[in-house]
């Protein structure tokens, strides 16, 4: 497979557990590049792909001394992206939940229109938590109200593929999006810069603990972080709300 030259793939992980090797192992080989941010775990199965990165020069591995949060890792590596020349960088979970053999998909979508970002729109299985299932219906409202409906769809769906500088710009400009927050609030952003969304249908999975689920979901801590997000994207959607009502009125994103 030939490396792209615009696109990688990019894997924060923290604490997956051997599913960090299987998600790297069937991603490069659906793609290249592939990049894997270690947010400073603990459980050692990061060691594994040492070995692996010395034999594939289309697997890059950085390791970050503390875990900072999954938007943290991402920006970490969207910065050297940016100076390599990479435009864009499909984010993905270590953990099983989005299916690496559907790569090419959003990747040749964004090659066609490199200006959107292309969102994965979770198609659940029963194997889904109905609290999870239930409960993201809450931020889909949110989010949708914060872009007057632009197309954002399911916020919180992390597969999608984002173009590297408007979002690093975005980034460096806010503290926020370095934790759970970072997948519904980038995409709110970059709908306000006026960058299209894209929705793409995408299966998701949730692997029981005998299957080597692993989840660092904290249903108060993080539903808290959720809240907090919304209400400053509300306090944010305010006084923007007139350019969006033109954008909206002229058939443009955000």
């Amino acid at each position: 497979m030939r490396p792209s030259r615009t696109h990688l793939v990019l894997i924060p992980t923290y604490n997956a557990g051997a599913l960090l090797l299987r998600t790297v192992r069937e991603a490069r080989a659906a793609w290249a590049p592939v990049w894997v941010v270690v947010d400073g775990s603990t459980d050692g199965w990061d060691a594994a792909l040492a070995p692996i990165e010395a034999g594939d020069p289309g697997l890059r591995v950085f390791r970050l001394p503390r875990n900072a949060g999954k938007g943290a890792a991402v920006l970490h590596a969207l910065r050297e992206a940016d100076r390599l020349g990479f435009t864009h960088a499909l984010v993905m979970d270590p953990d099983g939940q989005h299916p690496a053999d559907r790569i090419g998909e959003p990747m040749a979508a964004s090659a066609a229109a490199p200006e959107a970002m292309v969102l994965g729109q979770p198609v659940f299985g029963a194997d889904a938590p109905l609290e999870r299932v239930l409960g993201r219906r809450l931020s889909n409202w949110w989010a949708d109200l914060e872009t007057l409906w632009a197309g954002i769809g399911d916020p919180l769906f992390g597969f999608r593929v984002y173009p590297v500088r408007p979002l690093l710009e975005e980034m460096t400009r806010h503290r926020w999006m370095r934790r759970f927050d970072f997948d519904a609030e980038a995409a709110v952003r970059l709908c306000w810069r006026g960058v299209q969304p894209m929705k793409l249908p995408v299966p998701v999975r949730y692997l029981s603990r005998a299957e080597g689920g692993v989840s660092h979901f904290h249903y108060v801590r993080d539903n808290l972080l959720l809240a907090f997000m919304h209400l400053r994207l509300v306090l944010g959607f305010l006084p923007r709300l007139p350019r969006l009502l033109r954008r909206r009125l002229a058939g443009r994103p955000g």
